[in-house]
């Protein structure tokens, strides 16, 4: 099949925790009450499984066949030479209607040593609604010893893991990097747009209270002993945690980055305020958030887009222009 910008279907399915009906609304997809992600334009699977969380093209088409059937067209030679058949990329909407658990992700280094695979999982939080006074936690308060964490995962003492936590109260705009092996948590009723390593790798620190049996899953099969070994003990020092923080502003009339530098070896995101601008040539992910309009591609035919309309973009169709319509690009590290 010959690469060509493409609107994506739906790719909600369930999930250990509730929500999603925000975005079913956003997306013409089936809402909630289990389904509070939307893994969009994805080529990674859940952890453990050959086909859930794959995306779609309109003809039923995997996403991840189209790219192993034409790389170049896909994703560009440049790319190609850098990081291989990868898109180095999952793009997510994260809807929850309850707190997420307290968490964490494995870096590249742990998951090819114990895990055998190329990426870990680093992500970055785009806030796109937010209730007063909602809050993310993000990093330990003090420093922990892996005994002490131990004791309290296998306590199942959710109390005292959220109050080791740093929580940040975020609005719409906010942008948060997380770096792999810093445990976190988003409290319910957070809008998110998700940009992360395309892995499915997570460790839970406390689940009860949620549809999963965190003694038998919540360690990636390793078991804790092993998965603690990828949790970051310490605290973000106070130049780590300025960096982290970055902002989207849809009042602006320029393309602007939303994540500071330190997101660049992991993906990369920048708001299009839709004004006719030039946009580089590139795989990546389009999701519109406001008006209508069109996109106009160098090599391919232009595109009607509305907001919740979700597009990805292969490098064949050139550098574009967006009419009318406001989003955000998602993008994989720069080859």
């Amino acid at each position: 099949m010959e690469a060509a910008p493409a609107k994506l279907p739906s790719n909600q399915f369930d999930h250990f925790y509730r929500g999603g009906y925000r975005i079913g609304k956003l997306r013409n997809g089936p809402g909630g009450p289990m389904r509070p992600e939307e893994w969009i334009g994805s080529t990674t699977t859940r952890f453990g499984e050959n086909a859930t969380g794959l995306s779609k093209l309109a003809d039923g088409t995997l996403l991840k066949d189209a790219i192993d059937a034409n790389p170049v067209s896909w994703l560009g030679q440049k790319h190609l030479d850098t990081f291989g058949a990868s898109t180095e990329i999952l793009v997510k909407l994260l809807d929850p209607d309850q707190r997420l658990p307290v968490h964490y992700h494995p870096d590249q280094k742990f998951a090819a040593e114990k895990l055998h695979i190329n990426h870990g999982k680093t992500e970055a939080w785009i806030i796109l609604e937010a209730p007063p006074q909602a809050r993310v936690g993000l990093g330990f308060n003090r420093q922990m010893e892996k005994s002490e964490v131990a004791a309290l995962v296998a306590a199942h003492d959710s109390e005292a893991l959220l109050e080791s936590l740093v929580f940040t109260e975020v609005t719409a705009g906010d942008a948060v990097f997380v770096p792999a092996g810093v445990p976190h948590a988003i409290e319910s009723g957070i809008f998110v747009l998700e940009l992360q390593e395309p892995t499915d790798l997570s460790i839970l620190l406390e689940w009860d209270g949620f549809a999963v049996d965190g003694d038998k899953d919540g360690h990636l099969n390793l078991g804790f002993d092993t998965a603690l070994d990828a949790l970051r003990l310490s605290p973000l020092d106070e130049n780590e945690s300025a960096q982290v923080v970055g902002k989207f502003d849809t009042e602006a009339d320029s393309p602007h980055s939303i994540f500071q530098s330190v997101a660049d070896p992991f993906f990369r995101a920048d708001y299009l305020p839709g004004n006719g601008e030039e946009t580089e040539a590139g795989f990546g992910i389009f999701l519109c958030l406001s008006g209508a309009g069109e996109l106009h591609f160098e090599n391919s035919d232009q595109l009607s887009v509305s907001i919740g309309d979700a597009l990805v973009i292969p490098h064949c169709a050139g550098s574009f222009q967006i009419n009318g319509c406001a989003g955000i690009l998602c993008r994989p590290p720069e080859a």
